[in-house]
């Protein structure tokens, strides 16, 4: 009976590290639609999001017959529970690697960000790609310490959003209300990216630990 639960475990766990990588190949995919008026590249993302669904309702099928074959307690029960919470959010990651793509694919053929928004725009990605490939070996090795260091590379987000919303709101931005609100728009999907890689790290912390962390957004 415990191989077989271990053999569940391990299924949950390449489950997610695929979704894992999944999420953080589509924003790649998506800043490189955004920043390059890359039809082909959004269109790609948007398709590519179907799959990343049915990795996510793949990890509620297992954990959910997980549990009615094995009724795990404690922390056998944690570590089933803690991958339904971490799948929704890479479920959502999914989806808000989508809406950049979205965004890119309906202001083409013109850019959708200005020359002036994009290295502010490249810096995020670069933030959000190193917390996704985080992500990705955490859940292959968990580790508590490096988990809770995603808190971190979080904060440095939150310092982009800012520096995004100073140029924007400059007296001499030029390009009117609609850019503006599409800037605005699309510093929110990094945010809350991070914010859910953010989470993710919250419940690896409590998987190893069996500590609970304040952290979810």
């Amino acid at each position: 009976m415990r191989e077989e639960f271990q053999a569940d475990l391990n299924e949950v766990s390449r489950l997610l590290v695929t979704m894992a990588e999944a999420v953080r190949a589509a924003l790649r995919k998506a800043t490189s639609a955004l920043l390059t008026a890359d039809l082909k590249a959004a269109e790609s993302v948007i398709e590519q999001d179907i799959q990343i669904d049915k990795i996510y309702s793949q990890v509620e099928s297992k954990v959910a017959d997980t549990i009615a074959r094995q009724a795990p307690v404690a922390g056998d029960l944690r570590m089933v529970i803690t991958a339904l919470h971490i799948s929704a959010d890479l479920e959502r990651m999914g989806d808000l690697a989508e809406h950049v793509a979205k965004t890119a694919r309906r202001r083409h053929p013109s850019p959708a960000v200005p020359a002036e928004l994009r290295p502010v725009f490249k810096d995020m990605a670069e933030v959000a790609d190193q917390m996704a490939e985080k992500i990705a070996t955490l859940l292959a090795k968990p580790d508590a310490e490096q988990a809770a260091a995603l808190e971190g590379a979080d904060d440095a987000m939150d310092d982009l959003e800012r520096r995004l919303f100073q140029v924007m709101l400059d007296d001499d931005w030029p390009y009117g209300a609609e850019t503006a609100i599409d800037g605005a728009l699309l510093g929110r999907f990094y945010e809350r990216y991070a914010d859910h890689a953010v989470n993710i790290g919250g419940q690896l912390v409590f998987l190893v630990t069996g500590e609970p962390v304040d952290n979810q957004n």
